[in-house]
């Protein structure tokens, strides 16, 4: 487990899919769900008391995070380690989005 902000891009050869996800996250007893929000959908700054991960099923979303003055766009597969406490907003790509989340 880890407790640092970290992104994982998806490396492997092949496409990933979304049953694929839910294995890797329960195998790691993260206990996912599922979300979507339509093009340009946008969150404001937050913040939350738990460890969230994330993993992109389908289309993109950037997270801003103010602290670290870095925005980090997540696409198909890839995952962010977003520990408890760090401030951070969003803004969904133009495809949308479909994530699986899990929290620690």
């Amino acid at each position: 487990m880890t407790t640092t902000l970290r992104v994982t891009p998806w490396e492997a050869a092949n496409p990933t899919t979304e049953s694929l996800l839910m294995e890797i996250m329960t195998k790691q007893d993260l206990d996912p769900y599922r979300w979507s929000n339509q093009p340009f959908d946008s969150y404001s700054a937050h913040k939350h008391d738990f460890h969230k991960v994330i993993y992109v099923v389908n289309g993109s979303i950037t997270f801003t995070l103010p602290i670290l003055k870095k925005q980090i766009e997540l696409h198909v597969g890839d995952r962010l380690d977003l520990p408890a406490g760090v401030v951070h907003s969003a803004k969904v790509g133009a495809e949308g989005v479909v994530c699986l989340e899990g929290h620690r």
